[in-house]
């Protein structure tokens, strides 16, 4: 028969360990997401990294189940975010107030058609300052590297977590 407080003990660490487990986790995501993406950029010859995907790692790797971490949200969101970027500064210029703009019409069209992933947000920032407001600035970096981005959470989370992920639809 085993010993109530061995028995407490191997919870005791078992739980403790679990904040490690995810904290590894979360690590190893982000580096093969962020890794397979620009050497896959690569690759190709075009570039398909832009800062708000270390924060959609964040997401995806540290938080699957959040709302914000869903397919939908990521692919839709990072694709409004970065279509009004590209509106605002081809209809009005990159300045303080178009940035401001931008970044508010992402929100509320995030927010109508309930796909807000916040990493998103930044899209229309990074078009405006970095001068990435070029037609294909759609297809490449944003679609390319967020559906490769995507592909990396299919396969990373069903890997760790041993079942399919998203593990529930969020409508």
């Amino acid at each position: 028969m085993t010993n109530p407080s061995e028995a407490t003990g191997r919870i005791a660490r078992s739980v403790s360990r679990l904040p490690v487990f995810r904290a590894a986790c979360g690590f190893l995501g982000g580096v093969l997401a962020i890794t397979v993406i620009g050497l896959f950029g690569g690759v190709v010859g075009m570039p398909l990294l832009i800062a708000p995907f270390g924060a959609s790692s964040v997401l995806l790797f540290a938080a699957p189940d959040s709302a914000f971490a869903q397919p939908r949200n990521l692919v839709w969101g990072h694709l409004i975010a970065s279509t009004v970027g590209l509106v605002v500064f081809w209809l009005a210029g990159a300045g303080l107030w178009q940035m401001a703009l931008a970044v508010g019409a992402a929100i509320a069209l995030m927010q109508l058609t309930r796909t807000v992933h916040p990493p998103a947000g930044a899209d229309p920032l990074v078009i405006m300052l970095g001068g990435g407001a070029s037609g294909t600035f759609l297809l490449f970096p944003v679609l390319a590297g967020v559906l490769l981005l995507l592909l990396i959470a299919l396969v990373f989370n069903w890997a760790v977590h041993g079942e399919p992920w998203p593990r529930r639809d969020i409508s």
